[in-house]
C-alpha cells in the first residue's frame, strides 16, 4: 500500500511539470523574470553614459551606439507594463546625457546604427513631451526625407535600427512624409539591393549582398543568419505599431512578418530556439537566445494583435519562451546563449550558457521585448 501511494505522489508530482511545458508561466512569473534580468543589467551599468569597452578590438564605443539602443528599447517596453521610476530616470539620463543627439553628435550621418537611439527620445517623448527632446532627431529625419537617396539601409540589421525611428516620429508629428521616406527606403533594401535582400519564397532575408546567391552555407542551403531576420521581424512589428490602418503600404509590412513568422516557425529547434544558422543546424549550430527572442517578439505581437493565427502560433512561442526562461536565464539574471556582434554564424562565438558576448546590452534588449509582448498575452 505504501509503494502505492509513493507512486501516486510521484505521477501527481509529474503531472504539473509536463504540462508547465505547454503554457505560459504565470504572468507575475515572467515579469519577475524580466525584473531580475533588468536589474542585473542596470547594476553591472549603474552609469549609462560610461563608454563601453569592446576588448577585441581595444575600443571604448560611445554608450549611445545601436547596442545599447537596443537595450533602451527594451527597457521602454517593460516601463510600459511596470512604470518604475527609476527605468524612466536612466532612460532620460542617458538621452540628456547625450543632448538627445546621435553618436559622435552627428546630425548629419545616414548610419543607420547611429540614430537608432531616436526611438527611445521618442518613446521618453510621448511621456514628458519637451521640444528639445526631439530637436536632432528630427533635424536628422529632415535630412533624409530632403535627400534623394533610398540606398542606406544595406544590410538588414538596419532596417530595425532606422525604420521605426521615422515611423515613430511620423506618428507624433502627424507628418506623413517620415513615413513614406521609411518605406521608400525599406522598398530598395527589399526589393532592390542585390536583386533584393529578402526572398518572397522563402519568407526569409539574406544579411547582405555578401550572402545572396551563389554564396550557399555549408549544406548548400542559402544562408540565412538568426538575429539578422530577427532585427528585420522586430523593425516590422515596431513600424506596424505606428502605421495607420489606410496606410497604402501597410498591407506589404503585414504580409512580410506573416510570411517570415510561417517560414521561422519551420525553422524552430525541438528544444525551443532557433539555431544561428536557420536552414544549416550544423554550421555552429546550437541555441541563440538573441534571435530567439526576436522572433518570440514577432510572433507574441501578432497574435495578440490578430495579424497571426493563435492555434498555429502559440505553441511555438510557449516552446520558445519557456526554453529561454528554463535554459538560458541564470539565477542572478544573466543571460547565457547571446551570440555576440557579426553578420554570419561563424561570427561572435562561441555561445554557449555561460558564454560572454562582446556586448551585454542588446541580448538584454531583445529578451525585454519579447518578455514583455508574452506578458501581454
Amino acid at each position: 500500500m505504501k509503494k502505492v501511494i509513493l507512486s501516486l505522489l510521484a505521477l501527481i508530482m509529474v503531472i504539473p511539470a509536463i504540462g508547465a511545458k505547454d503554457e505560459l508561466p504565470p504572468r507575475q512569473e515572467t515579469l519577475k523574470t524580466l525584473i531580475k534580468v533588468n536589474d542585473l543589467y542596470m547594476r553591472k551599468h549603474p552609469d549609462p553614459l560610461l563608454g563601453i569597452p569592446y576588448y577585441s578590438r581595444k575600443k571604448v564605443y560611445e554608450a549611445n551606439i545601436w547596442t545599447r539602443s537596443i537595450y533602451f528599447e527594451g527597457l521602454m517596453a517593460l516601463h510600459s507594463i511596470y512604470p518604475d521610476k527609476k527605468y524612466w530616470q536612466y532612460a532620460t539620463d542617458w538621452a540628456e546625457g547625450f543632448n538627445w543627439g546621435m553618436r559622435r553628435d552627428d546630425t548629419t550621418t545616414r548610419n543607420a546604427d547611429n540614430y537608432a537611439c531616436g526611438q527611445t527620445y521618442i518613446d521618453l517623448y510621448k511621456l514628458t513631451p519637451k521640444p528639445e527632446m526631439l530637436t536632432q532627431i528630427t533635424s536628422l529625419c529632415n535630412m533624409l526625407v530632403n535627400t534623394p537617396q533610398v540606398d542606406d539601409w544595406t544590410w538588414i540589421d538596419a532596417i530595425q535600427m532606422g525604420m521605426p525611428v521615422l515611423t515613430k516620429l511620423s506618428a507624433v508629428t502627424g507628418d506623413k512624409k517620415y513615413r513614406e521616406k521609411a518605406w521608400d527606403m525599406y522598398e530598395w533594401s527589399r526589393n532592390t539591393l542585390a536583386g533584393g535582400l529578402y526572398n518572397q519564397k522563402e519568407g526569409l532575408w539574406w544579411r547582405d549582398a555578401d550572402f545572396v546567391p551563389p554564396y550557399k552555407e555549408p549544406n548548400g542551403k542559402n544562408c540565412y543568419w538568426s538575429r539578422g531576420n530577427g532585427w528585420v521581424v522586430a523593425a516590422l512589428v515596431r513600424v506596424l505599431e505606428d502605421t495607420p490602418a489606410d496606410d497604402p503600404h501597410r498591407a506589404v509590412y503585414v504580409k512580410d512578418l506573416q510570411d517570415m513568422c510561417a517560414a521561422l516557425v519551420k525553422c524552430q529547434r525541438p528544444d525551443g530556439f532557433w539555431n544561428v544558422s536557420l536552414h544549416d543546424p550544423d554550421n555552429f549550430g546550437g541555441k541563440e537566445l538573441s534571435g530567439t527572442a526576436l522572433f518570440v517578439y514577432g510572433m507574441a505581437w501578432g497574435v495578440r494583435n490578430g495579424i497571426l493565427d493563435k492555434a498555429k502560433y502559440m505553441p511555438v512561442i510557449i516552446k520558445a519562451w519557456n526554453a529561454m526562461v528554463n535554459d538560458a536565464v541564470h539565477e542572478n539574471g544573466y543571460l547565457g546563449y547571446v551570440q555576440g556582434t557579426g553578420k554570419e554564424p561563424k561570427d561572435g562565438q562561441p555561445v554557449a550558457y555561460d558564454s560572454v558576448p562582446d556586448f551585454d546590452d542588446y541580448g538584454t534588449g531583445c529578451f525585454l521585448l519579447a518578455g514583455v509582448e508574452v506578458y501581454k498575452l
